[in-house]
């Protein structure tokens, strides 16, 4: 049942169907993942440091996931549509039953590795959450919150696993441990589809060019916390110069980012390449 691109982004949805008619001519305004990865980057999950054991879990379920070929099922399911997992919290769990339960902190709005169908939880991490979980014998509990929220909650012990499409840095790896990586991801930027600025564009180079040509009118949406904020403001642990002669924007989500790139208050969004082609997916429909 195909049923993700039906449902993607639920409320944010209907708040873009309201802007996909524009202009004096009624032309219907759409999104341009331009095809060109800015970086390269690895997902894991992070998990607190010293907690060897459930490190040490995790790395031997991802492995079995992969030699099984289990991990690209998931995976590949998402990308196509043809995924139907789909979860709902139990209980919150108590001090008296905390270690019964599996607890992972997400941020649900970054398609197609986490999203609600509804109030449900959906996606390729929630699925793998939901397979640790029983394979470790105990009960899931997502607990969602901002993206910049789960290295923290991870470290004081809110959370035992943070799992939200989440790059392995240098910086991060000072904070908290990471599993094995189980996904390898890229930057890439969105525009609208009449905009030319990037059309000669063939090479990363080519993309930072053009970007540092820009001044402060030139307005990059980012999802805060992300490495696509990182590599489009600049981070010295990260390793990425930015482009300060352009003004990089945070929002919540990627989503919300996009929605203002339709509605022209900015000129582009940096995300990473999946949820940038199934947000794009969902909003030019």
């Amino acid at each position: 049942m195909k049923k993700l691109l039906s449902i993607l982004l639920c409320g944010v949805l209907v708040l873009c169907s309201a802007f996909a008619l524009t202009g004096c001519n009624n032309e219907k305004v759409e999104l341009d993942v331009k095809n060109i990865e800015l970086t390269s980057e690895t997902y894991a999950f992070a998990i607190a440091k010293g907690n060897t054991e459930l490190k040490d879990s995790v790395n031997s379920i991802l492995a079995d996931l992969e030699e099984t070929g289990e991990l690209a099922t998931v995976i590949d399911s998402f990308f196509t549509g043809d995924a139907t997992f789909e979860y709902t919290n139990p209980a919150e769990p108590t001090a008296a039953n905390k270690a019964d339960y599996l607890i992972v902190g997400t941020n649900a709005y970054f398609p197609p590795f986490e999203m609600y169908n509804g109030v449900k939880l959906t996606g390729v991490d929630m699925q793998l959450a939901s397979i640790i979980a029983q394979k470790l014998g105990k009960t899931l509990y997502i607990k969602d919150m901002e993206f910049d929220a789960l290295i923290p909650s991870v470290k004081n012990g809110e959370v035992d696993m943070a799992m939200a499409g989440m790059t392995v840095t240098e910086k991060r790896l000072e904070e908290v441990d990471f599993a094995e990586g189980y996904y390898t991801s890229a930057q890439v930027i969105t525009v609208l589809a009449s905009d030319t600025t990037f059309d000669e564009c063939k090479t990363v180079e080519d993309v930072e060019n053009v970007l540092k040509a820009q001044n402060k009118e030139f307005k990059v949406g980012t999802q805060k916390g992300t490495t696509g904020y990182m590599y489009s403001a600049g981070d010295a642990d990260f390793g990425y110069d930015g482009f300060t002669n352009l003004e990089t924007k945070a929002y919540d989500t990627g989503a919300l980012a996009m929605q203002d790139l339709k509605n022209g208050k900015i000129n582009a969004v940096i995300l990473d390449k999946q949820p940038s082609l199934m947000i794009t997916s969902s909003m030019n429909k």
